[in-house]
């Protein structure tokens, strides 16, 4: 078992898991029977096997930990967080058709079997590593930044070996050959060749021959695309930036996003209706004023529109231009805080969504005075502009929080990436992890 198969394996234990369980009830201790006849039973254990997966990717189960205890931790939290909130529903429901013994007994062995899947991914991902070995040719600061990147969340696992500047893969003498020496030395499989270094015909030379006896070539360029999921500012230029988006030159895709973009807007605005009575309650406990938020954005073609969310902060410190909000912010009150771990406080934005200002995924929506800052700043800021700011996106999901200047160009990397790779299935990628985020109460 692979990697790649270790998540479908977990999933499919679970759901063999909850079934067997069902069939010893139903043998030895009660009347436990999945049958047309008793749809209601059926019923539960779908929503059960539902929460048990879902809690299962929101925990990152099985490839995200990186350390036994992390493992052994979501391994437990998974699998008793979906038992307790399969339990609470049928109290509240007072329709407890699923056994106690079929609920506990899954979660306990849930526990031993996702750390078995969780051992056979860190096994796969290991077994990755050592196959994309790599030897970069770039300047120094270069190399830096991308040990960075391998280390923190690459989307292909990688281990930077070595590195050279394009100086140093100079020969030195009629036979000298440092690229191809080094490369044979480290058993490297992955040479990178940054911009600098694909324009001098020796490095090239060199790399040429290194690929014809199976190393792999990438430029660096490709490599962020491909490992990283962003496109280097490094390495661009205007003419890279002429690519198709798909938002913007295919019509087909378009009409599809704002169709998911409505039917989503719906659903949501509903959820709002719902929600709005409760939160009432808790913002006047713990969030004095108003309970609705006006913020103006930046949206597609540079037109500006009006965002709506629940307020967080105080009030007064919300507005203020000049200071970037950030992670575990002072200004956020102790209810607005929930709402965003919740994410609650986006809920308004459904609303946006149906009048067309917001897309589901999407570059984040900025406020005009920082978008007219960075524009000045970072080279080609504009394109993200070109397509309908999302409630969620690849930036958020990649990179997170944007505090100052520096983070807003990290995001911008992983923006012309998604502007690039448009399409549903990344979307819906994107959402899944936006999912992940929720659940694992990562929130902003």
């Amino acid at each position: 078992m692979t990697r790649r198969l270790a998540r479908p394996a977990m999933y499919a234990g679970l759901v063999v898991i909850v079934l067997g369980l069902a069939k010893i009830h139903a043998r030895y201790i009660g009347h436990y029977v999945l049958h047309s006849t008793e749809p209601s039973r059926l019923v539960w254990t779908i929503a059960y096997v539902v929460l048990l997966v879902v809690a299962a990717y929101g925990a990152g189960l099985p490839d995200l930990p990186r350390s036994g205890r992390q493992a052994f931790t979501s391994a437990v939290v998974a699998p008793i967080g979906a038992a307790t909130t399969i339990s609470l529903m049928q109290l509240l429901t007072g329709d407890a058709l699923l056994p106690r013994f079929v609920v506990f007994g899954t979660a306990a062995l849930a526990v031993p079997w996702t750390l078995l899947c969780v051992k056979v991914a860190s096994g796969g991902r290991l077994r990755a590593q050592l196959r994309d070995r790599v030897v970069l040719v770039s300047e120094p600061t270069e190399a830096a930044a991308l040990r960075e990147e391998l280390f923190a969340t690459p989307e292909r696992p990688a281990v930077l070996l070595n590195h050279l500047t394009p100086a140093q893969a100079q020969p030195i003498g009629a036979r000298s050959r440092p690229l191809c020496e080094l490369v044979i030395d480290v058993s490297a499989t992955l040479v990178i060749l940054d911009r600098t270094a694909l324009l001098d015909p020796v490095v090239v030379a060199q790399a040429a021959a290194l690929h014809e006896h199976g190393v792999r070539v990438r430029p660096l360029t490709q490599f962020y695309e491909e490992w990283l999921g962003k496109l280097p500012v490094s390495e661009l230029e205007r003419a890279s930036l002429l690519f198709d988006i798909r938002e913007v030159h295919g019509a087909r895709y378009g009409r599809m996003k704002r169709m998911l973009d409505v039917s989503f807007g719906l659903v949501g605005t509903v959820v709002l209706a719902i929600a709005v009575p409760v939160l009432l309650i808790g913002n006047l406990a713990g969030n004095r004023g108003p309970l609705l938020y006006r913020q103006s954005r930046i949206g597609k073609n540079g037109k500006r529109f009006v965002l709506l969310k629940f307020r967080t902060m105080r009030l007064g410190s919300a507005g203020a231009t000049g200071d970037w909000t950030r992670e575990n912010d002072p200004r956020v009150t102790s209810f607005g805080r929930i709402l965003r771990v919740t994410h609650f406080d986006e809920l308004p934005q459904a609303i946006n969504m149906l009048r067309g200002d917001l897309s589901i995924v999407g570059p984040r929506p900025e406020q005009p005075h920082y978008v007219e800052e960075l524009t000045q700043k970072l080279p080609f800021y504009g394109l993200r502009h070109l397509v309908r700011p999302g409630l969620t996106g690849w930036a958020q999901v990649k990179y997170g929080y944007a505090g100052d200047e520096r983070d807003a160009l990290e995001k911008l990397q992983y923006e012309f990436w998604y502007l690039r790779n448009q399409s549903l299935l990344l979307d819906a990628r994107i959402v899944g992890r936006t999912v992940r985020s929720v659940i694992g109460t990562q929130g902003r």
